[in-house]
């Protein structure tokens, strides 16, 4: 076992929902501050531009889509004049089922329900990354970890009718789940994850590599085939448990994938040409790489260039970090293929960022590091953070905002 692993293992059995709630109470309610901060600017920017900040929020981009899947269900699509089809099997289903859910038990719009689901979610998401963070560095690391996923640039994005505080939620609670070994709940949580965005296959990967390290243990420090290690006793049971775990997983992202190949009639990768119709898929990096390239053949784009390969310098240097610090494996499997995923996309690139909110744990080598200052500065560093957040969100909702 790592050391991380020796020390995550000797913390006591977690407190109950009560308690839980209670530990993480603090962090929630900075991270509720911060959004509320950031909405405030939205709308006093919004207002100053004679825009509604609400209608930013819930009814441009892809809200829309997912609001007209929710209303109207599968099938809607737009054909460009370049020969580009724009078909809402795009769109993974679980946000728009819970918007149809909202606008079926309450007098809220589709739109309207979108919304509420994302700030519940996000407070949900926040919930989880503290969870995950306290389990393995502890509580006041937890704390920072939050606070730093609420101050991102885009954080603004998880106040949206989005799908990245949905998706996010699932997937910090099923890594939660996997790293205390609750491995049905990381299982269901993680095929609902799959049923929210394609990126699900991250939190797939992490539950199916830590059951396969846990039973690789099992083999190499068990040989005994029955008794309190057999099939009937708890260890026995612990493995059927891992196994059914893995079984969950997939489904969602699999029977989501599967339905549109049949819907369209190209078979198992029909979701792939409902992508390419977006223009959207992966290649390794290669179309991102032109794009920052291009940058740097005028000026003053040139310093967009600068700060995107410094920005995708600094992605690599927290996952080594992450590496150094032995984060779980489960840990690493996810943040490594969010990100690769989201920077190895042959279109939108002005979707990158907020592609990356997902990817909470790169965030952990910082909040660590903000956890070792004392409450007098770090506190004037979050605040200052904090503000820039909900300026630069406000403008960027009211520019080009999220593609």
């Amino acid at each position: 076992m790592t050391d991380l692993e020796t020390r995550t293992a000797g913390r006591p059995g977690a407190p109950g929902p009560p308690g839980a709630l209670r530990r993480a109470a603090p962090a929630l309610l900075g991270y509720a501050a911060v959004r509320a901060l950031g909405l405030l600017a939205l709308v006093l920017w919004s207002a100053a531009r004679d825009k509604s900040a609400y209608t930013l929020l819930t009814a441009r981009w892809d809200s829309l889509w997912y609001t007209r899947v929710a209303e109207l269900g599968y099938g809607y699509e737009v054909r460009l004049p370049n020969g580009d089809v724009h078909s809402n099997l795009a769109f993974f289903p679980l946000l728009p089922w819970l918007e149809r859910l909202g606008a079926a038990v309450s007098p809220l719009s589709y739109a309207d329900a979108g919304f509420v689901v994302s700030l519940l979610a996000s407070l949900a998401a926040a919930w989880g990354i503290f969870a995950v963070a306290d389990h393995v560095y502890g509580r006041r690391a937890g704390g920072c970890a939050v606070l730093l996923w609420a101050v991102l640039p885009v954080g603004v994005v998880q106040s949206m009718a989005y799908s990245e505080s949905l998706f996010t939620a699932l997937a910090a609670w099923s890594l939660y789940a996997v790293l205390t070994g609750r491995w049905v709940t990381a299982g269901i949580l993680a095929s609902l994850a799959g049923l929210t965005r394609p990126v699900g296959l991250a939190v797939t990967a992490a539950v199916w590599v830590a059951a396969v390290v846990a039973f690789g243990r099992d083999r190499n420090g068990r040989d005994e085939p029955d008794g309190p290690d057999g099939p009937d006793g708890p260890d026995g049971r612990d493995r059927a448990r891992r196994v059914l775990g893995m079984l969950l997983a997939p489904l969602g992202a699999a029977g989501y994938v599967l339905w549109v190949g049949h819907r369209t009639g190209k078979g198992p990768l029909g979701y792939l040409d409902v992508q390419a119709g977006w223009r959207n898929g992966f290649d390794g990096g290669a179309a991102f790489a032109r794009f920052v390239a291009a940058k740097f053949t005028s000026f003053p784009a040139a310093l967009a260039g600068i700060g995107l390969v410094a920005g995708v310098a600094l992605l690599v240097w927290l996952y080594v970090v992450c590496v150094r610090q032995r984060q779980p494996l489960p840990l690493l499997v996810y943040t490594g293929i969010v990100t690769v995923l989201a920077l190895c996309a042959s279109s939108y690139f002005g979707s990158k960022p907020r592609l990356l909110l997902p990817a909470f744990p790169l965030l952990l080598p910082l909040a660590l590091g903000l956890a070792r200052l004392r409450t007098s500065r770090s506190a004037p560093v979050v605040c200052a953070v904090a503000a820039a957040s909900a300026v630069y969100g406000a403008f960027w909702l009211n520019g080009s905002g999220p593609p």
